[in-house]
């Protein structure tokens, strides 16, 4: 196990609060607070349920300087600045170090996609330039492209990539993974469905979608893991399934949007070409919500 982990527990990939006029500040700093106040393992700003693709630039570095702003190191602070234009992503990865995260985020190259030792010349080049921990992000459902077991060793050797936001999906690939990538890499669940599965397999914890609603729960899942309650652990990921389901039934970040917004803490508002929630599903999520014991 690596002795310095960039977090361990639950970190929230969080909503961007926004409304017709743009970024809702005031509604991005409550939440950040409340998310600290539930005792969340750290905060990931501008990922893909952060609505970063349709942030314009200013925006992007915007949230990223207020959600500091307002963390004030009480947390652990990872940033999103992953692109599909690699000269992009590394100029969103030296703003976020110049302004003190503690880590960032970077997912794979969508649309124009990569080979796998393409994948190897981006994330090399990204961590080139980072002066902090990079977290590697595989999320081929959105993507269409997927880091593979070998690549993951390859990159591991690099001093500054860090950590693995594993969204594939196939446990298999992810114990093939963990083989070979020992204690060089920190491997942490990208799907909520498979956190304690995937602590299974030397995981970390989770960033995750859950936590926007649920972080204190979520938190709990995962220390019950690590106390060595691991019925305890997996119980908890049954109970919560229907609401993580419901949480995905829509392209995120939809669902996980309409769920903030019904707790009070932002509006129900999505950039195209997302679009609000349809009223049967929001309907289902708000009655998982209401059985995982949330007041909506």
């Amino acid at each position: 196990m690596r002795k310095n982990p960039i977090f361990r527990g639950a970190a929230t990939a969080l909503v961007t609060p926004l409304n017709e006029n743009g970024v809702d500040y005031p509604a991005l700093e409550r939440l950040i607070e409340w998310q600290i106040a539930e005792g969340i393992n750290a905060l990931v700003i501008c990922g893909t349920t952060g609505e970063a693709s349709t942030l314009t630039d200013e925006e992007h570095r915007q949230v990223l300087q207020f959600s500091m702003d307002v963390a004030k190191g009480r947390v652990p602070m990872i940033a999103g600045t992953g692109s599909n234009d690699t000269a992009y992503a590394i100029d969103l990865t030296k703003f976020a170090c110049q302004i003190g995260y503690d880590a960032v985020l970077v997912v794979t190259p969508y649309y124009n996609k990569t080979t796998q030792r393409g994948l190897v010349a981006m994330f090399t080049a990204v961590a080139d330039a980072s002066t902090k921990p990079v977290i590697l992000y595989n999320v081929p459902s959105r993507t269409g492209v997927n880091i593979e077991p070998a690549t993951y060793a390859k990159l591991a050797e690099h001093p500054m990539i860090r950590g693995i936001k594993e969204a594939g999906g196939n446990i298999s690939k992810i114990v093939e993974t963990a083989a070979l990538v020992g204690d060089k890499l920190d491997i942490y669940s990208g799907n909520d469905d498979q956190i304690v599965p995937i602590m299974a397999c030397g995981g970390q914890g989770v960033i995750s979608v859950l936590s926007n609603v649920m972080p204190k729960e979520t938190v709990a899942m995962c220390q019950k893991f690590f106390d060595g309650d691991v019925a305890g652990a997996m119980a908890m990921q049954m109970q919560y399934l229907p609401l993580i389901n419901a949480l995905f039934c829509e392209v995120n970040p939809i669902p996980a949007k309409a769920a903030v917004a019904a707790i009070g803490y932002c509006d129900n508002y999505v950039r195209l070409p997302l679009v609000t929630m349809e009223e049967q599903n929001r309907q289902k999520l708000l009655a998982c919500m209401r059985d995982a014991g949330l007041n909506v």
